[in-house]
């Protein structure tokens, strides 16, 4: 093999097609790893999985190659390079992953309702009557999964190869950025982030089954519905090209009739049956303690078109999920919740440790089947109390949860107005109850203290649940519908009062909590997909200027099932509605693990003149402004004449030492 090289006039190495094809031969495994992860998630696995063996086999040069040697840029000695790598293994990673990028790039004014100019295009390998797919791995693979699948292609690509390749930071930056990526120190700072608890072990798992597109097993694809488009074909055969083409696109419609379970899946019989009685006998209450329900529990036919639905969805199958779950396959210890027939569809339930997913076939024929994905780990006794299993006619019906003792409903802008109770029927599904999720209430709030309001927000609907003595807590607790598969669970904690520690969130049952969330609930429609849990945190209260009454300053934060945090600050005036004055996302702000919390506001008396106002929560002992405005003021609050409208940065003095910034940015009004 020729080992040497030359240095072209333009600055650039030739190197011989040995070294290249050497270099793919003897990292084939790796390349095909970084091609299969940065390969955009919305492919099938199997797709992808050709689609990233085709990029490096298409990586080696073409015919011209014959003629003359390729050539790439000489690598420059100094600080940027760490440490020199072979030109072969260097120049072909450069070229899977400019490939990989490039895949899903659309041109400008490509519609988006197609898949990329790329994606259109047939790809080798192909392989006839199989299926491939990587192995599932544990639930640790599938949340790195996860993580990976809600990043772009050049976080994953970085990602990768930092972690799994362990290439220096400067030389990644130099990859993404020769292999066409827009931002590579922003790409390898995100990826840097994803160094979480999760997915600690990220160099293990991204060598895993569940990652090595080299490490396959393979299925047969619907041996009754290939039989069926076989003759077909030969039907058309004699037919013109146009009408051939119309007459196979209507032939490959799905039939969900036709759906059956592959080889090596998940079927009906493989399911998990969490005995009906066993939620009250364990420390752990979840939806893994659920108990199979509904009158098709027993029928292995839905269940096993459910799951080869879940598997491989056919064409025409809508699907949804909330940001951060993965939409792979079922894997083996997948448990059942419910199975039965509700609204005129046939409904399944389905949880696998990390995911609930819901399987929905109209029972009228010609109707599509959906699928709606939803992470649920780390559930609880709230959390995991309810599943909106139909949604229809801007009404939705909940399954809940064994351990529920008690269903009511209530409107969370009717503080006073007492719970109704709801008909649940034996299978533990409520009659039809107004959803929020498909009212659509405008973010308009009703003031504090006037009437219920009229218009697009005049009721949020509440559920009202109460747990079984059973298991000893015996709690009322408040969950609303977000259009999600899982109903958000409502907490409130009330003023700090006294010298003890920081109150911990409460059930938003009380009268207190229940006025506080009638000040909050119709700022809710304008939340991420989703949402786990909601608190409403009235961190400060206090007179205003001029005795104008006393002013309420809350921070409501909105906890993911993927873990990023959203926060809005509240200010509210005597008479008026509440003001959003400050909003930050992806922080720990508002949480026990960001415990203060300090924000600014204007606020104009009845005699004309303008405040800048702030407030902080317990902890903070000083409070100063800067820009426009400048002042300070010792304890919790802080109210100065100001200009209208002027743009003033606060921050706070603590009791145990250091410094508080404000929350967020000013909200516009």
């Amino acid at each position: 093999m020729v080992t040497s090289q030359r240095r072209s006039p333009d600055g650039c190495e030739r190197m011989t097609l040995h070294e290249a094809e050497a270099g793919l031969v003897e990292h084939y495994t790796a390349l095909v790893r970084l091609a299969y992860l940065t390969l955009p998630p919305s492919l099938s696995r199997h797709r992808r999985v050709l689609t990233a063996h085709g990029l490096v086999q298409r990586a080696l040069p073409g015919f011209e190659l014959r003629k003359s040697a390729p050539r790439v840029p000489a690598q420059r000695p100094g600080p940027a390079r760490p440490g020199p790598e072979r030109l072969g293994p260097a120049w072909v990673r450069e070229r899977v992953l400019r490939a990989a990028l490039a895949y899903e790039r659309r041109p400008r004014r490509w519609p988006k309702s197609l898949p990329p100019p790329r994606a259109l295009r047939p790809m080798l390998p192909v392989v006839w009557g199989l299926r491939l797919f990587p192995r599932a791995g544990g639930r640790e693979e599938i949340a790195l999964g996860q993580a990976l699948s809600g990043l772009s292609a050049d976080v994953r690509a970085a990602f990768v190869l930092s972690r799994a390749d362990e290439l220096p930071d400067a030389q990644v930056r130099a990859l993404l950025e020769a292999a066409g990526a827009g931002h590579p120190d922003r790409s390898l700072r995100v990826a840097r982030q994803l160094d979480a608890p999760a997915v600690a072990a990220a160099q293990t798992l991204l060598r895993s089954a569940e990652f090595n597109a080299c490490s396959v097993q393979t299925r047969p694809t619907d041996l009754l519905r290939r039989r069926q488009r076989y003759r077909l074909a030969g039907a058309v055969a004699a037919v013109v090209a146009v009408g051939a083409l119309v007459l196979t696109a209507t032939g490959s419609a799905p039939d969900q009739r036709l759906v059956r379970p592959a080889v090596g899946q998940v079927t009906a019989k493989g399911l998990v049956r969490t005995p009906r009685t066993e939620w009250a006998d364990t420390s752990r209450v979840d939806f893994t303690t659920w108990p199979p329900r509904g009158g098709r529990a027993g029928d292995r036919g839905l269940l096993d078109r459910a799951l080869a639905t879940w598997s491989r969805p056919p064409r025409g199958t809508r699907i949804s999920r909330t940001p951060g779950t993965f939409t792979g396959p079922p894997p083996y210890g997948t448990q059942l919740l419910y199975a039965g027939e509700v609204d005129g569809a046939a409904v399944v339930l389905l949880h696998d440790g990390l995911r609930t997913v819901r399987y929905s076939q109209p029972l009228s024929p010609g109707g599509h089947a959906t699928l709606d994905f939803a992470r649920t780990d780390s559930s609880d006794v709230t959390t995991a109390a309810a599943l909106v299993v139909s949604r229809t006619h801007g009404a939705a019906r909940y399954l809940t949860a064994p351990w529920i003792a008690a269903s009511a409903t209530r409107d969370l802008l009717r503080p006073e107005a007492p719970a109704r109770p709801v008909r649940v029927s034996a299978e533990g599904i409520t009659e039809p109850l107004p959803s929020p999720a498909t009212s659509g209430p405008s973010a308009s709030s009703p003031s504090a203290t006037g009437p219920a309001p009229s218009g697009p927000c005049a009721s949020w609907p509440a559920l009202q649940l109460r747990s079984s003595a059973r298991i000893d807590e015996q709690d009322t607790f408040l969950v609303t519908d977000l259009g999600g598969l899982v109903p958000a669970h409502l907490t409130h904690t009330p003023l700090p009062g006294g010298a003890g520690p920081s109150r911990q969130p409460h059930e938003a049952t009380g009268t207190a909590a229940l006025a506080s969330w009638a000040r909050t609930a119709c700022h809710l429609a304008g939340l991420p997909e989703g949402v786990r849990a909601i608190d409403v945190w009235d961190f400060a209260g206090h007179p205003l200027p001029e005795r104008a009454g006393r002013a309420v300053w809350s921070c409501v934060r909105a906890d993911t099932w993927h873990g990023p945090g959203e926060v809005t600050v509240r200010f509210t005036a005597p008479g008026a509605a509440p003001r959003v004055v400050a909003r930050e996302r992806a922080t720990a702000a508002c949480s026990r693990f960001g415990p203060q919390v300090l924000a600014s506001a204007d606020w104009r008396a009845r005699s004309g003149h303008t405040y800048l106002l702030a407030a902080g929560s317990r902890a903070v002992t000083g409070i100063e402004v800067a820009g426009a405005v400048r002042a300070s003021q010792k304890g919790r609050v802080l109210a100065v004449r100001a200009p209208a409208g002027v743009r003033a940065q606060a921050s706070a003095r603590l009791a145990g030492g250091g410094t508080l910034a404000e929350v967020g940015r000013y909200a516009e009004d």
